[in-house]
């Protein structure tokens, strides 16, 4: 099964005429990124062995790698999600066909926007400050700390419970002074569910590829506000994932 010839995919483009995308090379083979057509949408995809791909982490940067390669050339970029690949290019052509509809709707809205990401984690001494100018969590702790462990048990639980309440009011503070800020400058913004407990704002936003400068002016001055406070992580560009259903269609139909 593993010897069986397969096309893998890794985005759609809008485009009428045939591209080369160079090499890749993966699983010790060099392998040609061409694309494959249907009306004005193209699937830009590579040869590979007929097989589930895992996501490890040098697989996912080789699909992320072409992508962003991609994007360099292109300003419609749909991105396909991770480890879609089939028995032939016919197959693709008939992806594509029941795609096309959404990708109708989708060209015009994406055409030269790009994602920007922005993570911000509460640094660990601010964080407690702050908390600790609650006076009904100082008094809490003292309750906490004057009894034994199964004492204290469910006053540890309304602990964790004003602690918890205390991050979300947080959150809801940056969301307001620094999602809303960026938001102004994006053609559409969304705010993901935060990783870990010191993160306050896990936004992505869609821009015009022209406003990027502007949106980096934006990021460094809120940055250079709130820089004694947390610590941002600022990635990108990527294509629209945040702002693209294609995933879960795309694999319904694999």
């Amino acid at each position: 099964m593993e010897n069986e010839k397969g096309i893998y995919i890794f985005c759609a483009i809008q485009t009428n005429e045939e591209h080369d995308f160079g090499t890749i090379d993966f699983e010790g083979d060099t392998r040609k990124v061409y694309t494959i057509h249907y009306k004005d949408a193209a699937m830009v995809a590579a040869e590979m062995p007929m097989k589930i791909y895992h996501p490890s982490k040098e697989n996912l940067m080789m699909h992320q790698n072409v992508i962003s390669d991609v994007m360099k050339k292109m300003d419609t970029v749909v991105p396909i999600s991770f480890g879609n690949v089939f028995n032939s290019k016919e197959d693709v052509i008939a992806l594509s066909e029941s795609l096309y509809p959404q990708f109708e709707e989708l060209f015009p809205k994406i055409k030269g926007k790009i994602e920007l990401g922005l993570k911000v984690i509460g640094k660990k001494e601010w964080l407690q400050k702050e908390i600790n100018k609650d006076p009904e969590v100082t008094k809490q702790k003292q309750t906490v700390n004057k009894k034994t462990e199964a004492a204290g048990y469910f006053d540890r639980i309304e602990l964790g419970e004003m602690a918890s309440k205390f991050f979300q009011t947080l959150q809801k503070d940056i969301e307001k002074e620094i999602h809303e800020e960026l938001k102004n400058i994006a053609v559409a913004a969304v705010v993901n569910e935060p990783i870990g407990e010191k993160m306050l704002l896990n936004g992505a936003y869609l821009i015009d590829s022209n406003q990027e400068e502007k949106f980096d002016e934006k990021v460094n001055e809120l940055h250079d506000k709130w820089k004694d406070k947390v610590d941002f992580k600022y990635t990108g560009p990527w294509p629209a994932y945040n702002f693209i259903n294609i995933k879960l269609k795309v694999e319904e139909n694999a």
